[in-house]
């Protein structure tokens, strides 16, 4: 088991807004969390990464116990979080901010390395932007540094939260494409999304998360054929 989150409760100052929330994600699997808008998706991703740390409850990374860890030493252990609508470094370019937080853990193989040009392999236009200042980018583009920014860490899990806000049909099609091309360089994904379609069109497994408790835990195809569960939680 690569990340183990256990009956965590986590709270706002008194507002109590994550339920005795479990979920897992193995190594090389891609893994949704779907849900409305305010169903406490992005909680549970601030509460894995120190950000929003629970009140009760444990989170596990290869075993050990990181719930109460600061989010820089859990970020170090390898897992790489890519916010909605996360910041670049405007006045850097493409380049900059890509190489100022790379990092090259000792243990990962050489092989599984992120480098620029992997990086530009997988996403071929920001070569062509590299020179180019992030605050001039479309927001599909500006997804892409996001997205090659934090595989330019090199982590183990990659916790992608609503990756799909935003962006136009053609572009959401293309960032699909690239989770799946990182799946198959074994990379581990879990990603929430509120667009319910896009996030199980990519996870072999589900969780769906309402009012800040999980309602449903399966197969995606589990998920699909229950379509009472579907209209319910995910209006789909």
């Amino acid at each position: 088991m690569l990340l183990a989150v256990e009956t965590i409760d986590t709270f706002y100052g008194w507002s109590h807004i994550l339920f005795a929330v479990s979920l897992t994600i193995d190594e090389g699997e891609v893994v949704s969390l779907l849900g409305r808008n305010g169903a406490g998706k992005t909680t549970t991703f601030r509460s894995i990464m120190g950000l929003t740390p629970p009140a009760s409850g444990a989170i596990r990374f290869r075993g050990e116990i990181i719930s109460g860890q600061s989010a820089y030493l859990i970020a170090r252990k390898g897992i790489g979080y890519v916010p909605s609508g996360g910041r670049l470094f405007g006045e850097l370019t493409v380049l900059e901010n890509l190489t100022v937080v790379a990092r090259t853990p000792v243990e990962m193989p050489q092989a599984r390395l992120w480098t620029l040009d992997r990086i530009f392999d997988l996403f071929p236009v920001l070569k062509v932007r590299q020179k180019q200042l992030a605050n001039s980018l479309s927001g599909g583009e500006r997804q892409m540094v996001n997205l090659a920014r934090t595989l330019m860490m090199n982590p183990e899990l990659l916790i992608l939260d609503e990756p799909s806000t935003g962006l136009s049909p053609l572009v959401l099609q293309h960032i699909g494409q690239q989770i799946l091309r990182l799946k198959e360089h074994g990379l581990s994904i879990l990603l929430a999304e509120q667009n319910a379609k896009f996030g199980m069109s990519l996870a072999e497994r589900s969780y769906v998360l309402d009012k800040g408790e999980i309602r449903f835990a399966g197969t995606t195809r589990q998920l699909t054929e229950n379509q009472e569960l579907m209209h319910t939680y995910l209006a789909v």
